[in-house]
Formats: C-alpha cells, sequence, structure tokens
C-alpha cells in the first residue's frame, strides 16, 4: 500500500443487499452507458473521493485525459475520448455561497459565513449541460458557521459570538440542501438526472477529528454491532427528507431524481478509511487521522457498484414513472 497499511482485508469485503445480488463493477459495461454523455460530481472532498474511485475502476478500460480548465484542484474535467464522455468535480463543501470568515474560529478549525438563501454560483452555472449530476455535502457542517438569509446574520452553529442565536447545526444543513435543490430544479436548460448520494458516516471513535479520534479497526460491523443513530440518522433524515420535496417540484418540470443511499453501507465499514495512512508520517495535513474519506481500493466503489445499477435499471424506471403520469393524466380528465 502507497502510505504503509499493513493489512489489505479491508479490500475483499463486498456489500451483499438483502434479496438481490449486487454485480462487480463492469467498466466496460459503465462506459457504454455514458458514451455521449457527462458526469458531475457536486459537494465536497468525500464527492470527489468518490470520483476518484470511479476513475480507477475504469481504467481497466481506458484513462482519461485532463481538460480542466483551471489549476485550482478542486474544479477537475476528465475527458475519455473514446466514449466521448466527461467526467467533472466541483467543490462547494456546503453547497451553498460561502466563505471562511476567520481562519481559527471558536474551535481551531475555521468560522465560516454561509449565505443560505443564495446560489453557489462556481458549481450553479457550470452544471446545467450535464446528464447526470451526484450532489452530496455533510461533514463541513460540523465545523462553526454564521448563518445569512437575505444578507443579515440569522444565527449560527457554535459560533460563540456574541447577540447570535445558536441554531445549531441541522438548521444550517437542511437550508443549504433545500436552496442547493432549488438552485437545480431551476435551471433553465437542464435536461438530466439528478442523484443525491446519501451521508457517509466517519468512524472516530476516542475523541473528535481534531481531538485525537481514530479509526483502527480492521473488519466490518456486523449488522447487530452498529445502527444507525444520533447525529448521522438526523442528517441522513434531514437530506432524504428535502430530496424528497424537492424530486416532487422536479417532477413538475420533468426532471428526474433519484437518491443514491450509501448510508448504510458505508456505516457498517470502520476498516475502510485511511486512518494515518492517508499520507506520509511527515507531512503535516489537516486531518491526520483520517477517519472521513476512503481508501482505494476500498469499501467506496461500492458507491459505483450502486451507480452502475441505477444507470442499467433507469430506462426501465423512467419508463413506468411515463405511463404513471399518463394515468394520471387520463384520470385528471
Amino acid at each position: 500500500m502507497k502510505y504503509g497499511r499493513p493489512d489489505s482485508d479491508y479490500t475483499k469485503w463486498k456489500w451483499k443487499p438483502d434479496g438481490c445480488d449486487l454485480p462487480v463493477f463492469n467498466p466496460s459495461q459503465f462506459l457504454e452507458l455514458v458514451r455521449g454523455k457527462s458526469l458531475a460530481f457536486v459537494g465536497d472532498s468525500v464527492g470527489r473521493n468518490q470520483m476518484q474511485s470511479l476513475i480507477c475502476l475504469l481504467s481497466r478500460v481506458e484513462y482519461p485525459i485532463d481538460l480542466s480548465y483551471t489549476t485550482d484542484e478542486h474544479f477537475k474535467r476528465w475527458f475519455y475520448t473514446s466514449y466521448n464522455f466527461t467526467l467533472a468535480t466541483f467543490w462547494t463543501p456546503h453547497l451553498v455561497k460561502g466563505r471562511e470568515a476567520d481562519t481559527d474560529g471558536p474551535t481551531n478549525t475555521g468560522l465560516f459565513s454561509l449565505y443560505l438563501d443564495e446560489f453557489d454560483q462556481n458549481w450553479t452555472t457550470q452544471v446545467q449541460d450535464f446528464d447526470f449530476l451526484i450532489l452530496s455535502a455533510g461533514h463541513w457542517f460540523f465545523r462553526p458557521m454564521v448563518f445569512y438569509e437575505n444578507n443579515k446574520v440569522v444565527g449560527c452553529h457554535y459560533c460563540l459570538l456574541e447577540n447570535v442565536t445558536d441554531l445549531g447545526m441541522y438548521y444550517g444543513y437542511r437550508k443549504a440542501f433545500r436552496t442547493a435543490f432549488k438552485a437545480i430544479n431551476g435551471l433553465e436548460n437542464y435536461k438530466g438526472i439528478t442523484y443525491l448520494r446519501t451521508f457517509a458516516p466517519s468512524h472516530f471513535e476516542n475523541g473528535l477529528w481534531n481531538q485525537g479520534g481514530n479509526c483502527v479497526r480492521t473488519r466490518p460491523f456486523r449488522s447487530n454491532e452498529t445502527q444507525l443513530e444520533g447525529q448521522n440518522m438526523e442528517l441522513y433524515m434531514t437530506q432524504v427528507e428535502e430530496f424528497r420535496a424537492a424530486e416532487k417540484e422536479g417532477k413538475r418540470k420533468g426532471l428526474k431524481w433519484r437518491l443514491l443511499d450509501t448510508t448504510q453501507a458505508s456505516l457498517l465499514r470502520p476498516d475502510g478509511h485511511p486512518s494515518r495512512y492517508g499520507h506520509w508520517a511527515h507531512e503535516n495535513v489537516t486531518l491526520y487521522n483520517d477517519c472521513v474519506h476512503w481508501c482505494l481500493p476500498g469499501p467506496i466503489d461500492t458507491w459505483n457498484d450502486f451507480l452502475l445499477e441505477m444507470f442499467k435499471t433507469e430506462g426501465v424506471r423512467s419508463a413506468e414513472e411515463r405511463l404513471l403520469s399518463s394515468d394520471r393524466k387520463l384520470l385528471v380528465k
């Protein structure tokens, strides 16, 4: 392993859904399904992690060329020449317009100003021509934030500022997803399919991410050893509720929304993170024990197994939705 991780069993476990089989990722099949199309990952570094997984999986068939329009690694664009397929990533850790107001903040992890009712134009002005969008976010909302609406401070999450009400993390999280989904439904010429990739829990134990927490387990949890609860449950339910509302609104405009639910499969894999093996020992990095991102190869590859299966069944699902829509129109008449 590149950074010296001594074990490799985490690469051998495979997600087994109840009542069906999940085939091994077939890169040729994937590339045929996306021939002449484009796919963008919109979100934070975990979204970029999934894109890196996909590039690795597809490399058995073809390596892409870099057509990025900027040297900023947060905004990458890759092109698969033989398939006329474009793959891109857009960095937006909070999904909405935001800025780092203080590099330290109350926890020395930064204090961020989020404009909860304003689009992040770094991505909203770039995605309307894409055929597939995969949207995700979550971990950056644990950091201190000040919330703005109508250009006025309405509250915060652990900002410790005088006369500013602490509304909690979930307030900003819900509003951010609502605004991001509104941006997509409002795109003038967008005809693509939008996927919400659900929240993937981290696995820090014996401390928080910036307080010595680590993830040293070398095997997955059994299904009876853990469950979705607390903050993870709240984050998951919040984004799914906002997704359902956006899906309903999108249907009225002829837009397709899909739920790429990776939460349970990820929850059971505390063994799949780099921990201290995500960098060289001498490197000065923010996340020294990385229990947020995923090893490659590793559990995150399963997310792309899911994605391929969703692509394969999309034609059937779209036909069923058109039929259901026609039936409703007949009933109304």
